[in-house]
């Protein structure tokens, strides 16, 4: 059955605003759960622009469903993943002038440092996943370096959505979407996780959903956003239902 892992790095945004303790992360971890989330996300950035170290450390403490931690491929963040050892370490490239994560992880260029650190995070435990474009050198390079897990980048997808007038028929969100599902054949067929994330929101999830062999859909900013109205509990709860209904209906 398709997961959903809810990404609050946006809760700590808004605290980082004033510098405060609220909203508390953990507790929007918490309403998450409750609200049906199968995991939490949080990328711990170099910059600490909004999630902390103590945040991540509470989360792996009180947290009761499995943790995503997001990371750059430091020694720093990889020192950090085996002392709290969550579910799962997810490798993504960060630079310190983006708002947000802008592409995928260039796998293929650093196969060498890449590895040192899966194998790292495999001894410690943790499940490896990479944040890759839905690229066939890039899913190879996963492969070969041991990740266990690669999760397609689907901006280029939603932005597509957002532009051509949301019409999922669009052709150019067709071709999107076709470069999603081909990454996602080539990774099962290497014997790795399926997952997706970036970008997606309550309008455009549901053909992503659908695609064969999806795993898990890592969904941040439409949540916290639709939260700011609704509460966070109700948010992942009309998000989980959209997943569930777009997994019925599998290609």
């Amino acid at each position: 059955m398709i997961e959903l892992g809810v990404n609050i790095d946006h809760v700590a945004t808004i605290r980082q605003a004033r510098r405060t303790y609220e909203p508390d992360p953990v507790w929007a971890a918490v309403e998450a759960h409750l609200g049906g989330a199968d995991g939490i996300t949080v990328h711990l950035r170099e910059d600490r622009r909004h999630i902390q170290d103590h945040d991540v450390r509470r989360l792996r403490e009180l947290t009761q469903i499995k943790l995503n931690l997001e990371m750059a491929a430091t020694d720093e963040m990889v020192g950090i993943a085996c002392a709290l050892r969550p579910e799962m370490a997810m490798l993504v490239p960060e630079g310190r002038h983006e708002v947000t994560t802008e592409g995928g992880l260039d796998v293929a260029a650093q196969e060498a440092k890449l590895k040192a650190a899966v194998t790292r995070l495999a001894d410690a435990g943790i499940v490896s996943s990479v944040f890759i474009d839905a690229v066939p050198r890039q899913i190879d390079a996963a492969a070969r370096i041991g990740a266990r897990v690669c999760e397609i980048h689907t901006g280029p997808y939603a932005h597509a959505y957002h532009e051509r007038g949301r019409d999922a028929e669009s052709p150019a969100v067709l071709a999107e979407l076709e470069k999603i599902r081909t990454a996602g054949r080539a990774i099962r067929e290497l014997g790795m996780r399926f997952n997706a994330g970036h970008a997606l929101n309550y309008f455009n999830v549901q053909p992503v959903a659908r695609l064969p062999g999806i795993r898990e859909l890592h969904i941040g900013h439409a949540v916290v956003s639709r939260a700011v109205f609704v509460g966070m509990r109700e948010a992942v709860r009309e998000m989980k239902r959209l997943l569930r209904e777009g997994a019925a209906q599998s290609e």
